[in-house]
């Protein structure tokens, strides 16, 4: 039975790597995936790229993409086995409910990788969605700097301050973004989380 899956985690956690592997499991068994990543953040070239120097070519969403229609035309034209997208968090509501009707219409299972939350700790809105829709959620862990589960990201400006404030979007890397426990993502950002 088809799902859809959420597959979560700050940066540096190996998201696009499993995205990658999983997508040439597929593969090498004779089937048929769509790769797809934000065309927001072209750092890689437009295409798939793990730090670790795996690439692949990838289609493009935005937030104007039809996905629904897009996917059904591919899977008419020639069966499609598998959907994975990378900076899912980047996707819309509307794209995360057309994921969803993929998977329960088209019985293809879909596969999504990103983050869980900003620099601010807020969800981001296609993230939202999917920890609500998906049948499937799961933590890909890295660590913070102290050696505890890093659960939050900080964005840093050139001087290697702590930004509070800004769009909620910047395409960056580790130059601009750091992963953090969560007592280290308070300290860093000025909020104590403690009890009001």
């Amino acid at each position: 039975m088809a799902k859809l899956y959420f597959y979560y985690s700050t940066m540096n956690a190996g998201k696009s790597t499993s995205l990658l592997q999983s997508s040439h499991n597929y593969r090498e068994r004779g089937m048929r995936t769509l790769v797809y990543t934000a065309k927001l953040d072209q750092r890689g070239g437009g295409k798939v790229h793990s730090r670790i120097g795996l690439t692949s070519e990838a289609l493009h969403f935005d937030q104007g993409s039809d996905l629904y229609a897009e996917i059904s035309g591919e899977h008419a034209g020639q069966v499609v086995s598998c959907v994975l997208l990378d900076e899912a968090q980047f996707l819309s509501r509307a794209q995360v409910e057309q994921l969803a009707v993929i998977v329960d219409r088209l019985s293809i299972p879909v596969l999504c990788y990103g983050l869980r939350t900003d620099f601010r700790g807020e969800l981001f809105p296609g993230s939202a969605r999917l920890l609500a829709l998906a049948d499937e959620l799961s933590e890909l862990k890295t660590i913070c700097h102290c050696g505890r589960k890093a659960t939050m990201v900080v964005r840093v400006g050139t001087d290697g301050a702590v930004e509070r404030d800004g769009a909620q979007v910047e395409i960056g890397g580790n130059e601009r973004y750091m992963s953090l426990c969560r007592r280290h993502f308070f300290e860093a950002s000025g909020r104590r989380g403690d009890p009001q």
